[in-house]
């Protein structure tokens, strides 16, 4: 049987401005500008459904062109898309700029339209009804604070596993009061030291470092580094394979949340289903979008061949 992904958090607009030559800072970069739907849930919701799950999606959304954009964009990737849509408001943006090899110089969400999912909404029916039909929640860390911890919470009450995606430094904190509830949390290094409060000198700091604040299972990305996967207690380092290509490093950890949670679902385990993850981020640097859209299962499975696997550091 099919499984059932449940996601709630960001779907708006992505802009990228990408720069052609060397990056110079405080002048004018010649480059070339980019615009697409996106946000850390609906990235991996749209990474879900390709790979064969059923994934719907509930965020906020303005009544504008751009809110219409991104429904178009979840039903070409076959998911059950229900928007909060707020006709007077507009959809949540998020733009950046990009240096030539891919990767992030700054970026600027404007995002104010996500302070409107208040917990009270978990109330409504449908909402309701979509918690108990589904077998797997995933949460972002776009929505305010008291949401995730309501949405953690109702989750947990129906007995069905946890996810959440850090999104950035900033809006990670705001897990903090759940984070002994959630099952997987997503993560890179800059949102594990802002969660903790601090930065190991290696890698290896960080199993302990996250133990302590209540994190049980927890995915590390380090960029090209090793990313570490704590496991329940344990925990393995992985190094990611070297693309040939790097077109883009948006949605790069979006896809390797969404890889994760498939093998998880499929019945791996952490440290094997990090290696599907480390895949599908591999097949989304490949692409100028956030999301592959050439992904598939049999796609994945020919990427995971070039993925290492783990190191055990204890």
């Amino acid at each position: 049987m099919t499984k059932k992904i449940l996601v709630l958090g960001g779907a708006h607009i992505d802009r990228r401005g990408r720069i052609s030559g060397e990056t110079a800072p405080g002048a004018s970069n010649p480059g070339t500008w980019f615009e697409e739907p996106g946000g850390g849930g609906f990235n991996a919701a749209r990474n879900l459904a390709r790979l064969g799950f059923q994934v719907t999606m509930i965020s906020p959304r303005g009544g504008d062109p751009m809110g219409e954009t991104v429904g178009e964009a979840a039903d070409f990737a076959g998911i059950d898309d229900r928007p909060f849509v707020f006709l007077d408001r507009k959809t949540p943006s998020y733009t950046a700029i990009i240096e030539k090899d891919g990767n992030l110089v700054i970026a600027l969400a404007d995002m104010d339209l996500y302070r409107f999912f208040v917990p009270r909404r978990l109330s409504i029916r449908w909402v309701r009804e979509a918690f108990a039909a589904h077998d797997f929640i995933l949460v972002d860390a776009n929505l305010p604070e008291e949401t995730i911890a309501a949405i953690v919470a109702k989750g947990r009450s129906l007995g069905k596993p946890v996810a959440a995606i850090a999104i950035s430094p900033a809006k990670v904190v705001r897990l903090k009061p759940c984070i002994g509830d959630i099952d997987y949390l997503f993560l890179n290094e800059a949102e594990a030291a802002a969660l903790a409060g601090q930065r190991p000198e290696d890698a290896a700091g960080w199993p302990p470092l996250l133990n302590e604040i209540g994190i049980r299972n927890a995915v590390v990305t380090r960029g090209r580094r090793e990313l570490v996967a704590l496991c329940d207690g344990s925990a393995v380092m992985l190094q990611p394979p070297i693309a040939d290509t790097v077109a883009d490093v948006t949605g790069a950890g979006d896809s390797l949340a969404a890889g994760t949670l498939a093998a998880l679902m499929s019945g791996l385990s952490l440290e094997e289903a990090v290696r599907h993850g480390t895949a599908a981020a591999i097949l989304t640097v490949q692409s100028r979008h956030a999301v592959n859209e050439n992904l598939t299962p049999d796609l994945l499975n020919e990427a995971l061949a070039l993925v290492p696997k783990v190191r055990i550091l204890h």
